[in-house]
Protein backbone atom coordinates (compact mmCIF):
# COMPACT_ATOMS: atom_id res chain seq x y z
CA UNK A 1 0.00 0.00 0.00
CA UNK A 2 1.40 3.30 -1.02
CA UNK A 3 2.21 5.25 2.21
CA UNK A 4 -0.95 7.17 3.02
CA UNK A 5 -1.74 9.58 5.40
CA UNK A 6 -3.86 7.91 8.58
CA UNK A 7 -4.87 11.49 9.72
CA UNK A 8 -7.32 11.58 6.55
CA UNK A 9 -9.06 8.98 7.68
CA UNK A 10 -9.29 10.33 11.37
CA UNK A 11 -10.42 13.30 9.87
CA UNK A 12 -12.77 12.23 8.16
CA UNK A 13 -14.44 10.69 11.43
CA UNK A 14 -13.76 13.83 12.91
CA UNK A 15 -15.22 16.01 10.30
CA UNK A 16 -18.64 13.83 9.69
CA UNK A 17 -19.34 14.51 13.05
CA UNK A 18 -19.11 17.71 13.93
CA UNK A 19 -18.94 19.52 10.24
CA UNK A 20 -21.08 22.38 10.31
CA UNK A 21 -23.87 21.48 7.49
CA UNK A 22 -23.83 25.19 5.94
CA UNK A 23 -20.22 24.82 5.22
CA UNK A 24 -20.06 21.36 3.41
CA UNK A 25 -23.34 22.67 0.96
CA UNK A 26 -21.67 25.57 0.09
CA UNK A 27 -17.97 24.17 -0.80
CA UNK A 28 -20.51 21.49 -2.54
CA UNK A 29 -22.05 23.61 -4.47
CA UNK A 30 -18.89 25.47 -5.55
CA UNK A 31 -17.83 22.43 -6.51
CA UNK A 32 -20.66 21.42 -8.68
CA UNK A 33 -20.92 24.77 -10.26
CA UNK A 34 -17.06 24.70 -11.15
CA UNK A 35 -17.74 21.06 -12.71
CA UNK A 36 -20.50 21.96 -14.93
CA UNK A 37 -18.82 24.89 -15.84
CA UNK A 38 -15.86 22.70 -17.12
CA UNK A 39 -17.50 19.78 -18.59
CA UNK A 40 -21.50 20.79 -18.65
CA UNK A 41 -24.35 19.74 -16.43
CA UNK A 42 -25.87 16.38 -17.60
CA UNK A 43 -24.40 13.88 -15.44
CA UNK A 44 -24.48 11.11 -17.59
CA UNK A 45 -22.37 13.04 -20.16
CA UNK A 46 -20.23 14.44 -17.21
CA UNK A 47 -19.19 11.19 -14.89
CA UNK A 48 -17.34 14.37 -12.66
CA UNK A 49 -20.64 15.72 -12.20
CA UNK A 50 -22.14 12.46 -11.30
CA UNK A 51 -19.30 12.08 -8.70
CA UNK A 52 -20.04 15.25 -6.89
CA UNK A 53 -23.65 14.59 -7.01
CA UNK A 54 -23.65 11.23 -5.41
CA UNK A 55 -21.22 12.74 -2.89
CA UNK A 56 -23.68 15.90 -2.26
CA UNK A 57 -26.62 13.24 -2.08
CA UNK A 58 -24.87 11.14 0.76
CA UNK A 59 -24.88 14.18 2.95
CA UNK A 60 -28.54 15.03 2.49
CA UNK A 61 -27.92 17.82 0.53
CA UNK A 62 -31.43 19.27 -1.14
CA UNK A 63 -32.13 18.72 -4.70
CA UNK A 64 -32.99 22.59 -5.03
CA UNK A 65 -29.17 23.73 -3.74
CA UNK A 66 -27.53 21.06 -6.48
CA UNK A 67 -29.79 21.74 -9.38
CA UNK A 68 -29.20 25.70 -8.61
CA UNK A 69 -25.48 24.80 -8.05
CA UNK A 70 -25.13 23.56 -11.61
CA UNK A 71 -27.27 25.94 -13.47
CA UNK A 72 -25.16 28.46 -12.33
CA UNK A 73 -21.93 26.86 -13.62
CA UNK A 74 -23.73 26.10 -17.52
CA UNK A 75 -25.44 29.70 -16.99
CA UNK A 76 -28.64 29.03 -17.00
CA UNK A 77 -28.02 31.15 -13.60
CA UNK A 78 -26.28 34.15 -12.92
CA UNK A 79 -23.63 33.56 -10.48
CA UNK A 80 -20.17 34.76 -9.92
CA UNK A 81 -17.65 33.38 -11.66
CA UNK A 82 -14.89 31.10 -9.36
CA UNK A 83 -11.29 30.57 -9.45
CA UNK A 84 -9.18 27.70 -8.69
CA UNK A 85 -6.29 29.17 -6.49
CA UNK A 86 -3.19 26.98 -5.21
CA UNK A 87 -1.36 28.07 -2.55
CA UNK A 88 1.34 25.35 -0.38
CA UNK A 89 3.47 26.26 2.85
CA UNK A 90 4.70 24.19 5.67
CA UNK A 91 3.48 23.97 9.60
CA UNK A 92 4.99 22.49 12.16
CA UNK A 93 7.48 20.01 12.17
CA UNK A 94 8.10 20.57 8.38
CA UNK A 95 4.32 19.16 7.28
CA UNK A 96 3.21 20.18 4.23
CA UNK A 97 0.19 22.02 3.49
CA UNK A 98 -1.57 22.63 -0.16
CA UNK A 99 -4.46 25.09 0.51
CA UNK A 100 -7.06 24.98 -2.75
CA UNK A 101 -9.39 27.86 -2.95
CA UNK A 102 -12.33 28.27 -5.00
CA UNK A 103 -13.17 32.14 -5.15
CA UNK A 104 -14.60 35.02 -6.73
CA UNK A 105 -11.85 37.69 -5.23
CA UNK A 106 -8.63 36.29 -5.97
CA UNK A 107 -7.43 38.85 -3.92
CA UNK A 108 -9.45 38.75 -1.00
CA UNK A 109 -8.73 35.23 -0.76
CA UNK A 110 -4.56 35.65 -1.53
CA UNK A 111 -4.92 38.22 1.61
CA UNK A 112 -6.93 36.37 4.02
CA UNK A 113 -4.78 32.92 3.25
CA UNK A 114 -1.87 34.84 3.37
CA UNK A 115 -2.85 36.29 6.68
CA UNK A 116 -3.83 32.80 8.08
CA UNK A 117 -0.14 31.21 6.83
CA UNK A 118 1.38 34.88 9.16
CA UNK A 119 -0.76 34.01 12.11
CA UNK A 120 0.77 30.74 12.31
CA UNK A 121 4.36 31.61 11.89
CA UNK A 122 4.39 30.54 8.51
CA UNK A 123 4.35 31.65 5.10
CA UNK A 124 3.49 30.76 1.12
CA UNK A 125 6.40 28.12 -0.04
CA UNK A 126 6.91 28.42 -4.30
CA UNK A 127 4.62 26.66 -6.06
CA UNK A 128 5.31 22.95 -6.41
CA UNK A 129 7.96 22.69 -3.69
CA UNK A 130 5.05 20.95 -1.66
CA UNK A 131 3.07 19.70 -4.24
CA UNK A 132 5.33 17.54 -5.84
CA UNK A 133 5.18 15.62 -2.64
CA UNK A 134 2.07 14.33 -3.40
CA UNK A 135 0.11 12.30 -6.26
CA UNK A 136 -3.47 12.56 -7.15
CA UNK A 137 -5.74 9.55 -6.27
CA UNK A 138 -9.13 8.87 -6.23
CA UNK A 139 -10.22 7.89 -2.04
CA UNK A 140 -12.76 5.77 -0.70
CA UNK A 141 -13.56 5.18 3.07
CA UNK A 142 -15.89 1.99 3.85
CA UNK A 143 -17.39 1.25 7.15
CA UNK A 144 -15.87 -2.22 7.72
CA UNK A 145 -18.23 -3.37 10.38
CA UNK A 146 -20.97 -6.04 8.29
CA UNK A 147 -18.49 -6.24 5.04
CA UNK A 148 -16.71 -9.30 3.61
CA UNK A 149 -13.28 -8.14 3.30
CA UNK A 150 -12.79 -10.60 0.13
CA UNK A 151 -15.38 -9.37 -1.55
CA UNK A 152 -15.23 -6.31 -1.20
CA UNK A 153 -11.73 -6.60 -2.71
CA UNK A 154 -13.07 -8.26 -5.77
CA UNK A 155 -15.70 -5.68 -6.44
CA UNK A 156 -13.40 -3.11 -6.41
CA UNK A 157 -10.21 -4.48 -8.16
CA UNK A 158 -12.62 -5.61 -10.93
CA UNK A 159 -13.57 -2.23 -11.08
CA UNK A 160 -10.44 -0.58 -11.64
CA UNK A 161 -9.37 0.12 -8.16
CA UNK A 162 -5.50 -0.01 -7.62
CA UNK A 163 -5.53 -1.22 -4.08
CA UNK A 164 -7.56 -1.80 -1.00
CA UNK A 165 -6.49 -2.01 2.95
CA UNK A 166 -8.41 -2.37 6.05
CA UNK A 167 -6.87 1.14 8.33
CA UNK A 168 -9.16 0.22 12.12
CA UNK A 169 -12.79 0.28 11.48
CA UNK A 170 -12.15 1.05 8.00
CA UNK A 171 -11.69 -0.14 4.64
CA UNK A 172 -9.23 2.47 2.14
CA UNK A 173 -9.52 1.99 -1.29
CA UNK A 174 -7.23 4.23 -3.72
CA UNK A 175 -8.21 4.36 -7.49
CA UNK A 176 -6.60 6.88 -10.53
CA UNK A 177 -8.58 9.61 -10.83
CA UNK A 178 -10.02 7.75 -14.14
CA UNK A 179 -11.39 5.02 -12.37
CA UNK A 180 -12.42 6.67 -9.58
CA UNK A 181 -16.06 6.61 -11.33
CA UNK A 182 -15.91 3.17 -12.08
CA UNK A 183 -15.29 2.09 -9.00
CA UNK A 184 -17.69 4.11 -7.26
CA UNK A 185 -20.35 2.92 -9.90
CA UNK A 186 -19.27 -0.78 -9.06
CA UNK A 187 -19.66 0.03 -5.29
CA UNK A 188 -22.99 1.03 -5.72
CA UNK A 189 -24.11 -1.82 -7.87
CA UNK A 190 -22.74 -3.84 -5.25
CA UNK A 191 -24.82 -2.33 -2.39
CA UNK A 192 -22.06 -0.31 -0.54
CA UNK A 193 -22.56 3.16 0.34
CA UNK A 194 -18.85 4.58 1.47
CA UNK A 195 -18.50 7.00 4.01
CA UNK A 196 -16.18 9.19 1.62
CA UNK A 197 -15.09 9.35 -1.68
CA UNK A 198 -13.63 11.85 -3.44
CA UNK A 199 -10.44 12.44 -5.60
CA UNK A 200 -7.98 13.97 -3.10
CA UNK A 201 -4.49 14.68 -3.31
CA UNK A 202 -1.75 11.62 -1.40
CA UNK A 203 1.43 12.29 0.02
CA UNK A 204 4.21 10.16 -2.05
CA UNK A 205 6.42 10.53 1.64
CA UNK A 206 4.46 11.10 4.82
CA UNK A 207 6.01 13.50 7.09
CA UNK A 208 5.99 11.50 10.66
CA UNK A 209 5.20 13.16 13.75
CA UNK A 210 5.46 11.70 16.85
CA UNK A 211 5.05 14.93 19.51
CA UNK A 212 1.96 15.96 20.54
CA UNK A 213 2.27 20.02 20.39
CA UNK A 214 3.47 19.41 16.64
CA UNK A 215 0.38 17.57 15.75
CA UNK A 216 -1.74 19.60 17.63
CA UNK A 217 -0.32 23.00 16.01
CA UNK A 218 -0.73 21.41 12.49
CA UNK A 219 -4.63 20.35 13.76
CA UNK A 220 -4.94 24.09 14.74
CA UNK A 221 -3.50 25.46 11.79
CA UNK A 222 -5.78 23.23 9.71
CA UNK A 223 -8.94 24.15 11.16
CA UNK A 224 -8.69 27.86 10.90
CA UNK A 225 -7.70 27.25 6.80
CA UNK A 226 -10.88 25.10 7.05
CA UNK A 227 -12.95 27.81 8.67
CA UNK A 228 -11.97 31.00 5.49
CA UNK A 229 -15.11 30.45 3.29
CA UNK A 230 -12.73 30.48 0.19
CA UNK A 231 -10.74 27.17 1.35
CA UNK A 232 -12.41 24.36 0.03
CA UNK A 233 -9.61 22.03 1.07
CA UNK A 234 -6.82 21.62 2.73
CA UNK A 235 -4.20 18.74 2.14
CA UNK A 236 -1.29 17.64 4.46
CA UNK A 237 1.43 14.92 4.18
CA UNK A 238 1.58 14.32 8.17
CA UNK A 239 1.41 11.12 9.35
CA UNK A 240 0.36 11.22 13.15
CA UNK A 241 1.95 8.32 15.89
CA UNK A 242 -1.52 6.17 16.30
CA UNK A 243 -1.54 7.04 20.14
CA UNK A 244 -0.95 10.69 20.18
CA UNK A 245 -3.79 11.03 17.12
CA UNK A 246 -6.43 9.09 20.12
CA UNK A 247 -5.29 11.85 22.68
CA UNK A 248 -5.97 14.53 19.98
CA UNK A 249 -9.53 12.70 19.24
CA UNK A 250 -10.92 12.69 22.98
CA UNK A 251 -9.59 16.15 23.40
CA UNK A 252 -12.21 17.21 20.46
Amino acid sequence: MSGHNKWSTIKHKKGAADAKRGKIFSRLAKELTVIAKQGGGDPDMNPSLRTIIAKAKAVNMPADNIDRAIKKGTGEIAGNVLEELIYEGYAAGGVGLIVIALTDNKNRAAAEIRHIFNKQGSSFATQGSVSRGFERKGQFFIEAEGVDEDQLMDVVLEAGAEDMVRDGEQFEVLTEPGAFVAVNDALTAAGVTPLSGEVTLIPLTPVPVSEKTVAASVMRFVDVLEDNDDVQNVYTNMDVDDAIMAELSEEG
